[in-house]
This record gives structure tokens, C-alpha cells and sequence, in this order.
């Protein structure tokens, strides 16, 4: 069995890429793990799926990235969007900032919530008391910096944009001409942090895989975005392009609804379903912690990682630390494939269960993303 790929909390992970730009900005005490070079505006192009490998497996789909290619950084776990998110929001590590998956229970209520579409079958929680730390965004505001988020006109209200940008000034931007221009305007303030997202390729690869030609095709129109964003920068800027995590294609499913033995067995004890299918977070029902634990590792033999919520924690998933308040977040039962497969639940997440590219575990296609860095200083 190949063993999980440990995230480099603290040395080149999202965590320390969002803290050293609050440094790059002279916004004191935060440190610059990265070590990057001061500049007094700062463009986020953050591309959802663009996995360092990704990347590197289609260099003449996107030459101008390509031509760039300097540095890899680990998403952290899950390697999800939610949790990636809230990681570059925060400078957090995910076991601090709580954003610890998909789909998580909220403790005391028997139901999960959606952390990424904010929706709950039961009573949902304000974004601020879910992900209460201040985000970095709030912080380089307070030292001068003006901090805008240029992306489509949807994600503005969001209860999610809520809890991980948290202070940034909001342009609504459909059109890739509108986001190049909102950029543009964002940029020429005296002192700037501006991030510009593009969300087209990670939903490519999960309708299509990744290396299809509709997935080819958005990775050439991101190629082409990142050069005219390149082209707004001001003297004195640096634009670092990056991802919130790689992507897998799925060989194998595991249906815990299917009607089989094998889905019964899986479903034999849960009290809760969480997190997606690369990651599941398994909410057992009293006592049965031990004996689902068992189970899964028996019937997922080869193909994931198992482990209780606890030897997720020591062993440094999340992060050095969990805030103790975050702990009953995480499944009893952790199940986290290693091998091409994915554990549907197709009754219960139909949607989910039909994605051909999927993310969120520890295996490098998953947690590196790459660090490309354009500058004008």
C-alpha cells in the first residue's frame, strides 16, 4: 500500500502561500515561508483543478503557463474546494480554520452541511461562527491594502464567499473580458491584493476527466486569461497563478447505495454520510465506531486508506494541530482512496456520483498544485 502524501503544512502549502503574500504587502507578522519578493500589488489568479501534474501532462495546451513552471505547492486535506478556500482565506492550516471538507455533520444536530453550497436538511450556521477566524483578506485590508475578488457576479452573495473572503471588495464578472477589466481597475489602487478566479476547468474535468478535449479546451482558454491578466500588471506587481487542488479520473466505483453486499456492509452502522467521494467522512451510530472502522478497511482493502478520526488527527491530515472545537467535524471514520476510485452514494448525491473527475485525496495528482509567478517589479 503507497502511503499518503503528508501536505507541507508550514513550508509549501496554500496556508503559507497566503501568508507570505500578506508579507510580500508589508503587512507585519505573519512571516514569509515562501519567501517571496516584495511588491506593492499583488494579482491571485486561482484556477480551480489546475493540478501541477495536470498542468505538466498538456504543456502545448497551455504554453504560457507552461513557459512558467517554477514551483509546486500541496492543496492540504481534503484537497477539495471548500477546504482549499478556506485555507487560502485564512493562512490556515484546515485543522484551524474548521473548513474540513464537502459535506460535514454539525455536531449535536444529526445533519451535514454542505460547506461549499452552504445548505443543510436541518438549521444551517451563520458562515462567521462556522469559519470565525479573521481571513487574510480582513487583515491586509486593516494595514492599508485594498483586497478585491474578481469572479462570477453569482459567487458575490454567497454564504460561502462569506465565510472565506470575508473582506475583500466584490466584482461581479461573467464575461473573461469582464474579469481581465476588473482586474485591471483593482490593480491601479496604490497598494493592492486582487484575486481573479476561474472555475471552468474544474467543471470540465468532472463532467468530462481530465485530458478530454472539452477539459483541453478550457485549460487553453485559462493559458490564454492568465497572459491578459499578466498584461494588466502595474510596475511594482507580481501575479502568482495557482489551484486549490489536482484531479483524478475514475476507473472503479464504490456505491455505499448500491443493493449489493458490499454496499449493505458499508452502510451497516453509519449514522452519516460526509464529505465526497474521495474523502468520506463516516458518522457512526453509537458504538459502532470499532466495527465500521472494520468493515470499511476490510471491504476497501487496496484501494484507500482508512482510519479513525483520531489517527487522521496524530498524524497530521489537517494540519499540526485541530482546534478542539473542530474535532466532532471529522468523521469517526475516515475512508480516503489511493487507487482510481471513487465511493458514491448515488440515491443520496446523484449529482456527485456521476463526475468522471474527482478530487480530494492524498496522492500528488490530488494535493500538488503549481506556484507560476509573473512580475513587473
Amino acid at each position: 500500500m503507497t502511503a499518503p502524501l503528508l501536505p507541507a503544512y508550514g513550508t509549501a502549502s496554500l496556508a503559507d502561500l497566503s501568508r507570505s503574500l500578506l508579507a510580500v504587502l508589508g503587512v507585519e507578522g505573519h512571516g514569509n515561508p515562501l519567501g517571496l519578493e516584495a511588491a506593492r500589488h499583488v494579482l491571485v489568479f486561482l484556477v480551480d483543478g489546475l493540478g501541477a501534474e495536470l498542468l505538466d501532462a498538456h504543456p502545448e495546451a497551455a504554453p504560457f503557463l507552461s513557459a512558467r513552471r517554477a514551483r509546486v505547492l500541496t492543496a492540504g486535506f481534503p484537497a477539495t474546494t471548500a477546504t482549499s478556500l478556506g485555507t487560502l482565506g485564512t493562512g490556515l492550516p484546515p485543522g484551524e480554520h474548521g473548513m474540513l471538507g464537502y459535506q460535514l455533520a454539525m455536531p449535536g444536530t444529526g445533519h451535514l452541511l454542505n460547506c461549499l453550497r452552504w445548505t443543510s436538511a436541518g438549521p444551517t450556521v451563520p458562515p462567521d461562527e462556522w469559519q470565525p477566524t479573521p481571513t487574510v483578506f480582513e487583515r491586509a485590508a486593516a494595514a492599508g491594502v485594498s483586497v478585491s475578488y474578481v469572479a462570477p457576479s453569482a459567487f458575490g452573495p454567497t454564504a460561502f464567499n462569506r465565510a472565506v473572503y470575508r473582506g475583500t471588495d466584490f466584482f461581479g464578472a461573467d464575461a473573461l473580458d469582464d474579469r481581465v477589466e476588473g482586474a485591471r481597475v483593482a490593480l491601479t489602487r496604490p497598494r493592492s491584493h486582487v484575486t481573479v478566479y476561474y472555475g471552468d476547468l474544474d467543471a470540465a474535468g468532472h463532467r468530462f476527466g481530465w485530458g478530454s478535449p472539452q477539459w483541453l479546451d478550457r485549460l487553453a482558454v485559462v493559458d490564454q486569461l492568465a497572459e491578459r491578466l499578466a498584461g494588466t500588471l502595474p510596475q511594482g506587481a507580481a501575479m502568482y497563478v495557482t489551484a486549490d487542488h489536482g484531479m483524478v479520473n475514475v476507473a472503479e466505483l464504490i456505491d455505499v447505495d448500491g443493493p449489493e453486499e458490499r454496499g449493505a456492509a458499508l452502510r451497516e452502522g453509519v449514522a452519516l454520510l460526509g464529505g465526497d467521494t474521495r474523502v468520506r467522512h463516516i458518522y457512526t451510530a453509537p458504538g459502532a465506531t470499532q466495527a465500521v472502522l472494520g468493515t470499511w478497511r476490510e471491504l476497501l482493502a487496496g484501494r484507500a486508506w482508512v482510519v479513525s478520526r483520531q489517527e487522521a488527527v496524530e498524524s497530521g491530515w489537517f494540519g499540526p494541530q485541530v482546534r478542539p472545537d473542530w474535532l466532532l467535524r471529522i468523521g469517526d471514520v475516515l475512508a480516503v482512496p489511493y487507487t482510481d476510485c471513487a465511493i458514491t452514494a448515488s440515491v443520496r448525491e446523484p449529482f456527485e456520483s456521476s463526475f468522471v473527475g474527482v478530487h480530494g485525496s492524498l496522492t500528488t495528482a490530488e494535493q500538488h498544485v503549481p506556484l507560476l509567478e509573473v512580475s513587473t517589479r
